[in-house]
Formats: structure tokens, sequence, C-alpha cells
């Protein structure tokens, strides 16, 4: 769902932008406006942010190949990072650099109406294009504010999408108010000031994008909710009796690797413990379809051994054994 509800947005952000993009360019051309420059110049950067996530959802699609046992689901995840430093460099830093040299060099906006027609049917268009993604989105976010939709959702492309929209919307509304401040007043710099203020805030929006992205390519563990599916899935009470320890981690948006240490009786044999695991593979697949790799380690539960704590140094991201290389 959340693969195709993404695919359906961006194509939707796509053809806005793509038309937005070419009306700046013409309105800039008629009438000198630095907000109309900086628009379009951000209209195409989304638009190639756009295409950039079609092509990491193709790339994510591969098979797995031995070099890459675990597939390369998280190829989405390098292209929504991407996207965040294209809507910082080209976007944000080139808004600032031509709202810097409209304060310092201000002229007069020729043929109003060319930049103020642009930006009303802007708004228009990506208005439809942000209906679109608040929609798709609305399918998965249930009772998370958006908030804790953007900041948890493991599927990049909805969360770039709707942050691009909404800084595309601002920025229209800013760009609007520089153009018709300008337009009023007769001081060109207005028209700068607009074009600083759009750059500023596309920079905080790839800000923002870099860190929730960052986080996914480190790799994130699955959701509180997944996670309680999961350990209620394990436990039969009958051959396995506890969960010792547990990891879980997205291989990509639909794909979830889970690893534990399961707990078994002593007297078991090797029979019943691997029907016991097959088993409760099977109770987690039916719980959470998306945990499509696990791992369970059977192993005799002590009391004493759980008392001293987990083993960081046999924990990812623990200490580093003396005399080992990094």
């Amino acid at each position: 769902m959340s693969a195709s509800g993404g695919t359906k947005a961006i194509v939707a952000a796509l053809a806005a932008n793509l038309a937005i993009a070419a009306a700046k360019f013409v309105a800039f051309a008629f009438s000198g406006s630095s907000s109309m420059l900086a628009e379009g110049v951000h209209s195409l950067a989304d638009s190639g942010n756009q295409a950039l996530l079609l092509v990491g959802g193709k790339k994510a699609k591969r098979e797995a190949t031995p070099q890459h046992p675990f597939g390369y689901g998280r190829e989405r995840y390098i292209y929504a990072f991407l996207v965040s430093i294209i809507l910082f460099s080209v976007g944000g830093m080139f808004a600032l650099y031509e709202g810097y040299e409209k304060i310092k060099h201000p002229h007069d906006i020729e043929h109003w109406y060319w930049p103020v027609g642009v930006l009303v049917f802007a708004i228009i268009a990506e208005t439809f294009s942000f209906r679109t993604a608040i929609k798709e989105s609305n399918l998965l976010r249930g009772k998370k504010s958006w908030k804790e939709f953007v900041r948890h959702a493991k599927a990049p492309e909805l969360p770039v999408v709707l942050l691009e929209d909404l800084g595309a919307l601002v920025g229209l509304i800013l760009a609007l108010g520089g153009v018709g401040l300008a337009l009023l007043t007769g001081d060109g710099v207005w028209d700068g000031i607009g074009t600083i203020c759009i750059g500023v805030l596309l920079v905080l929006i790839a800000v923002v994008l870099a860190i929730e992205t960052k986080s996914l390519l480190l790799g994130e563990a699955a959701g509180a909710e997944d996670e309680q599916k999961i350990e209620a899935a394990i436990v039969d009470g009958d051959v396995v009796t506890r969960i010792i320890h547990m990891r879980t981690l997205h291989l990509g948006p639909e794909e979830l690797l889970v690893a534990a240490k399961i707990a078994v009786p002593q007297g078991d044999t090797g029979a019943e413990i691997a029907s016991a695991i097959n088993a409760a593979e099977a109770r987690i697949r039916e719980a959470v379809p998306i945990a499509r790799v696990i791992y369970l380690e059977p192993d005799i539960y002590s009391e004493a051994e759980a008392a001293q704590g987990a083993d960081r140094e046999a924990a990812p991201g623990g200490p580093t054994p003396q005399g080992t290389d990094h």
C-alpha cells in the first residue's frame, strides 16, 4: 500500500512541478522577478527529486544477490537522502544567493501580470499535488499526528513529497507576497526579501529530511506495535518459554529482519526445538507480514546470566575487544 500510494503521490507532484517550473521561467523571462527565478529553480529541483524517488523505488525491487544477500530495499532511503541534499544545495542555497543579489541590486518588476498569474496557477497546481499526498498519507498514518508520521514513517517517499509540497505552497505564498509588496511600493528589494525567505524555508525542510532519512539509512528497528506483535508471536508457553533478547531491523520500508535468542526447555530434543522454531517463524510472519528474514537461536535460560545484563561486547555498537582492528 505504501509503495503504490507513494508512487501515486510522486507522479502527481512530478506532473505539477514540471508544468509549474515551465510557467515560472516564462514569467521570469518577461518580468525579471528574482522570486520567479528562485521559484522556477525550486520547482525544477523538486521535479528532479521526484524523478530520483521513482528511480530509487524501481532499483529497490531488484532481487537479492550473493553480494547483497538482504536485497536492495535501502536504495529508497539513499535516494531520499539525495533529495534532501539537492533541495538544500540547488533549491535553498540558490534562492538565498539570488535574493541577496536582488537586494543588493534591486530593479523594478516588469509586466507584473506574468508573475502574479503564474503564482496563482502554481498555487492551484501545488494544492492539487499536496491534496494527493495528504490523501495517500492518510491511508498509512492512522491515528498518528503529522509530526509523528513524518518522523517515524519507514517508507520515505510520502514524507518527502509532503514536505516538498508544503514547502512549495508556503514558498509560493512568500513569492506572491514579495512580488506584491514590490509592486505596491515600487521597491524591488521586497522581491529579494521574498526570495531569501524562500531560501531559508527550503534549507530548513532539507535539514529535516536529511535528519530523518539519515536515521533510516543507519537502520531503524520495527515500530513499538510491531515489536509487541512479534514478541507475542514468538512465545508459545510450551517449547518457547521466553525471549532472552531480540533485535529487529528494517532492510527496507516493507522488509523487516528479526533476530532473537529464545529460551527452550533443557530436555527437549533437537527435532522438537526445530519444530517449535518453524512454528514461531510462521506465527511471526502471520502477525507482521513484512517480517521476511527471521533468525531464532535456541538457548537455555539462566536467571544468573540474565541478572548480569546484556553482553555489550557481543552487541552491535558495543566495545571493540582489545587487539581487534576496526
